[in-house]
């Protein structure tokens, strides 16, 4: 496998749009009217986007926005559910929503395969890193993963006040990624950094973002090249020597792939993690329930993951069509809220409310359609042993200070400061 270390910014330049040069002024500030202006980057859907979403379902379902070259955000399960189903008329080439579209050339593949793959290629990009998160597979990351949490916990010994979302919740994907890939595991930090620029960077001037996201592509595109010197049984390995129609995978197939690992892998997680352990230390009768009834936790994680969805994914349409009332145009942005969806009260009882005993429960958190994300398996592992131990050793726990907690902003939703009063068991 040849690799050329301008790759990292070609390949970026390429994704983000400048061959077909389709990209859009910068838009930022307050939002005059969701119905009709709608900016997933504001301050407020950040600190508390339910009740702007609750509004919408009932005023507007399918809101619009000019910011970020045109977009509509649907707020009802139904609808969110048929356009996640529906990749005749959605592309799924770029899933960030931002102020620079992908050219209509690099579908099906997408840059970062199999999430930004349209059918047909998206089933076999996809088949082929299935058994790495198969339930199996998953169970064996468990012991390291308890181990490493608890080592995290050890290290709060003498404090009366942890930052739960950046001492603890971000370490753990971060750590469990980097085994899974083969990664230095004192390269967290950068971790963080690569997750930030990619998530939360997307109205920086053009030449800023691609700057940025360069730094992860050269990163990757070193770890391939120390793989391929010192090859060794990980997924990084796995995917430099993996095949598709009898070929070895692309480079840009295989960084790109290392990509959505890397960065859905974290931040996804670790903001799963952290709202779930803000909402036990809002809700001391919770966490006291789930200390008495450990086998509750199961069922309480599901409910967490419906009520506090960490993800939000975007699509494109593909050709001008009429959906359900509003006229889309080629090109436009479909922001699919899966926390919107888990908050609607035609298909969840109590919507509104966190019922840790909740049975019924087919919640979106995971995504819907052909793009339900692969790793639940994994993220599921990992919510469930840092709650696991967080609540064996930190039984009593509330907010240090509730105006100190700061939610990330843009499709991943998750505290990212998290100051909680602890005492440990």
């Amino acid at each position: 496998m040849a690799v050329d270390n301008r790759f990292a910014q070609d390949h970026w330049e390429k994704r983000d749009g400048e061959s077909a040069g389709i990209r859009s002024e910068i838009v930022t500030g307050p939002v005059s009217d969701w119905t009709a202006d709608f900016s997933h980057m504001e301050p407020e859907w950040s600190a508390d986007p339910y009740p702007i979403q609750d509004d919408l379902r009932q005023r507007c379902p399918i809101a619009h926005t000019d910011r970020f070259g045109g977009g509509w955000l649907p707020t009802r399960y139904e609808d969110i559910a048929a356009i996640a189903a529906d990749t005749e008329h959605f592309s799924s080439r770029s899933i960030i929503m931002g102020n620079f579209r992908p050219p209509v050339e690099i579908a099906p593949i997408g840059g970062s395969p199999p999430i930004t793959s349209d059918p047909p290629f998206h089933h076999d990009a996809r088949k082929l890193l299935l058994p790495a998160f198969t339930k199996t597979a998953v169970s064996r990351l468990q012991p390291a993963t308890k181990e490493f949490c608890h080592s995290l916990i050890d290290a709060f010994e003498g404090r009366d006040v942890v930052d739960a979302a950046a001492d603890y919740a971000q370490h753990i994907p971060m750590r469990v990624i980097a085994d899974m890939l083969g990664f230095p595991p004192q390269d967290g930090p950068q971790f963080r950094e690569f997750a930030k620029n990619t998530l939360e960077g997307i109205n920086l001037p053009r030449e800023e973002r691609v700057t940025r996201m360069s730094a992860l592509f050269y990163y990757l595109l070193a770890q391939v090249h120390d793989h391929l010197d010192n090859p060794r049984d990980d997924l990084t390995t796995f995917l430099i020597n993996a095949e598709l129609d009898g070929r070895k995978l692309e480079v840009s197939h295989v960084v790109g792939t290392m990509t959505l690992l890397l960065i859905a892998g974290i931040d996804t997680t670790w903001s799963a993690i952290g709202a779930s352990l803000w909402h036990l230390a809002r809700n001391p009768g919770d966490r006291r329930r789930l200390v008495a009834e450990p086998q509750l936790l199961p069922t309480a994680m599901e409910e967490f993951l419906r009520a506090y969805a960490p993800v939000t994914m975007a699509r494109l349409v593909k050709e001008d069509m009429h959906f359900r009332g509003v006229e889309m145009k080629a090109g436009d942005w479909i922001l699919l809220s899966y926390p919107a969806a888990n908050r609607d009260p035609a298909q969840f009882d109590r919507a509104d409310q966190a019922i840790i005993d909740r049975q019924i429960n087919r919640h979106a958190a995971f995504g819907l359609g052909i793009h339900r994300c692969l790793g639940s398996h994994l993220a599921r592992m990992e919510l469930r042993v840092a709650l696991e131990a967080w609540l064996e050793r930190i039984p009593e726990f509330s907010l240090a200070d509730p105006s100190a907690v700061a939610w990330s902003t843009g499709q991943v939703r998750g505290p990212r400061t998290l100051p909680l009063r602890i005492r440990r068991g």
